[in-house]
């Protein structure tokens, strides 16, 4: 990717997980605090920026409802209002470090932030706000991958960004396999025919027919956001 960014509009997806601290603990002041601050840099190369974040942290719905103690639509539910926590949190963070950001919630919490409808989500994005977009879809069986790539597509955002734990897309895990190929740029064709575990199913799917490029980065230092974004860390970009 050139050192400058070719994307105006980015959706960038974090999951739970990066929020949580060492210890387990669901949230890890300063590593809010340095997400915040990577976020204005990337602001400040002239990127917009949505995010959507998992609650991976907190609780996985199919994970809890598989233990046979609740549903899975209950538990996809506590699921969505573990993201709202997180992208308060992640809020407060960005607004503390000089960014101004707004979460809009897909699950209707009036009292707490600003419910999720799209025209007021593309005003806040020109107006040069982050928007935080919480509580996934909104509905059960669908995860935050999903929400992301469907925001994305409603916010006429120029990519998603997935931000993970490894640099980049992979042949093989690269953590089993140390010989696994890591790929710099790939389309979409390819990543489905060589079975790339990118995004989930549904997730994938609609990136593809949204025509929606996917940069799939490191969300662990040395690398960051804004450098993924760049083009000064290591990524790989899916195409249409």
């Amino acid at each position: 990717m050139p050192e400058t960014t070719p994307f105006r509009r980015v959706l960038v997806k974090l999951s739970g997980e990066a929020l949580a601290a060492p210890d387990g603990y669901w949230l890890h002041p300063p590593t809010l605090a340095g997400l915040a601050e990577d976020i204005a840099r990337a602001i400040e190369a002239g990127i917009e920026v949505a995010l959507v974040v998992g609650g991976g942290n907190m609780i996985r719905g199919a994970r809890i409802s598989q233990a046979g103690f609740i549903d899975r639509a209950t538990g996809d539910s506590l699921g969505m209002m573990a993201t709202v926590m997180n992208s308060l949190a992640l809020e407060t963070a960005l607004n503390a470090a000089g960014v101004p950001a707004r979460t809009m919630s897909a699950v209707s919490m009036p009292t707490i932030c600003e419910t999720y409808a799209r025209q007021p989500a593309l005003h806040h994005l020109d107006k040069g706000q982050v928007v935080v977009l919480a509580g996934g879809t909104g509905n059960p069986f669908f995860t935050t991958d999903t929400a992301a790539v469907l925001r994305a597509a409603e916010l006429r955002c120029d990519a998603v960004l997935k931000a993970t734990q490894v640099d980049g897309v992979y042949s093989a895990d690269p953590k089993t396999h140390p010989d696994a190929t890591r790929y710099d740029r790939i389309t979409h064709d390819e990543a489905i025919s060589r079975d790339l575990k990118i995004m989930d199913t549904a997730a994938f799917a609609l990136a593809r027919e949204s025509r929606l490029s996917i940069v799939v980065g490191s969300v662990h230092p040395p690398s960051s956001i804004t450098a993924i974004l760049t083009g000064q860390a290591p990524s790989t970009l899916v195409v249409p």
